[in-house]
């Protein structure tokens, strides 16, 4: 099915796509993220996604939290590097609602000190069973080290001690900079008038003056890994931090490839070999089934405007660190040293096309996905147009992504121990 877009007099950009559904999957996508704090403002991003909920000039907070789940429907957040994601699962008899209290807190909130107080220490409690999780940590740390001294190199939730000290002056001027309709988009995946949907939006926000969509994400910047993040130089390292924890936790990897940077689909598909889903993954097999070393091992990678990453990550006894180790490189090698039979490429296109289209069954993620590729990008998320570029793949490009990712003198290691 086709979307339906539209941009209002404000900025406010919108996409629908139809769904025969009684659910909608609806929201704001804010273009801020973690990257966009200035230095002082750690974890500020993540805190005011925590306080947008705590009451608008319309409502209290139980208003809000009560609005959605009184007629059972659901309404959540998140915040990560690049953007915040306001969103709602409801029945579609019900869309009327659900925008009007998303459009609500999302513009209108007032940050109250009284509410703010008391999250602050929900925050902290996050900020510190996330610590208390080191498979979680080590994904944030590992970052710090890849993007050392750039805002990508600092954690969403930030410390407590930082957000103890955030309030309403704070949450103001975050939000008065970034969560303005030209910034943002509103999504909706569903069974809707669109019309409608437009009518509700232009509204919702019709205190906002006229302006034209937020472009500076929409712009391809450098995207080759040597070139981007131009000023902030990558030093491979190998860190090993003593937590005293009870297993080893162990992630390789290097900085990687842009989202506008054709290469990266290659290493999409390296990704998913090595250490996607599927428990017949390469690292999966080699640290698990043969020799029994790990209980979870995995590989992922990230794709921002202006650079990316990619990491290996395992939890393993201590004593059994360096094997652990030794069997990964042999799998990275092993890209590098031959290229994919025809069958080996074959089948892991099939596997991987597979697991995507899995994947887009979940409506809620897949909405929140084309939200975010609509958001950055201006892109129509098209599931037709990316297993095309999965078919174009050739075992040439994929040898020549893996020597310069997975080249053993750029990689990174990190060690919880």
């Amino acid at each position: 099915m086709k979307y339906n877009t539209f941009t209002l007099s404000n900025g406010l950009r919108i996409i629908h796509r139809p769904l025969s559904s009684q659910v909608v999957y609806c929201g704001y996508g804010i273009n801020a993220g973690t990257r966009n704090e200035e230095p002082g403002e750690e974890g500020l991003a993540h805190f005011c996604e925590h306080a947008t909920f705590k009451g608008t000039s319309r409502r209290r907070a139980f208003h809000i939290i009560n609005s959605l789940e009184s007629v059972g429907g659901e309404l959540n957040a998140f915040t990560n590097k690049a953007d915040t994601v306001y969103y709602a699962a409801i029945l579609k008899d019900h869309l009327d609602r659900a925008v009007d209290l998303l459009t609500d807190i999302v513009f209108h909130s007032v940050y109250p000190e009284a509410e703010l107080e008391k999250e602050k220490e929900v925050v902290c409690d996050e900020i510190e069973s996330y610590n208390d999780s080191p498979a979680e940590l080590i994904y944030d740390d590992f970052e710090n080290i890849i993007f050392e001294g750039h805002p990508l190199g600092h954690n969403i939730l930030g410390t407590s001690d930082k957000v103890r000290g955030y309030g309403h002056d704070d949450a103001m001027r975050f939000t008065s900079r970034f969560y303005l309709p030209p910034n943002a988009i509103f999504f909706a995946y569903g069974d809707v008038d669109f019309n409608r949907l437009v009518r509700l939006l232009e509204k919702g926000t019709s205190d906002f003056p006229d302006a034209t969509p937020w472009t500076e994400s929409l712009k391809s910047p450098v995207s080759s890994v040597g070139e981007a993040m131009s000023g902030y130089d990558y030093h491979p390292q190998k860190k090993v931090v003593d937590r005293n924890t009870h297993q080893a936790h162990v992630m390789i990897g290097n900085r990687a490839y842009s989202v506008h940077d054709n290469k990266r689909m290659a290493l999409y598909l390296i990704n998913n070999i090595l250490g996607g889903p599927g428990m017949n993954a390469r690292l999966n097999l080699a640290l698990r089934e043969h020799n029994g070393l790990v209980y979870t091992v995995e590989s992922s990678m990230a794709n921002y405007s202006d650079t990316g990453v990619w990491a290996a990550y395992f939890g393993c006894d201590a004593h059994d660190i360096d094997k652990c180790l030794r069997l990964t490189r042999r799998e990275l090698d092993k890209f590098i040293s031959a290229p994919l039979s025809e069958y080996q490429l074959r089948a892991a296109k099939k596997q991987l096309k597979g697991q995507i289209a899995i994947a887009c069954d979940n409506n809620e993620g897949f909405a929140i996905d084309f939200a975010k590729s609509f958001l950055h990008y201006g892109w129509e998320r098209d599931i037709t147009h990316l297993m095309g570029n999965i078919d174009a793949i050739t075992s040439e490009q994929i040898q020549e992504v893996a020597r310069e990712i997975f080249a053993e003198d750029k990689m990174t290691t990190l060690i919880f121990k």
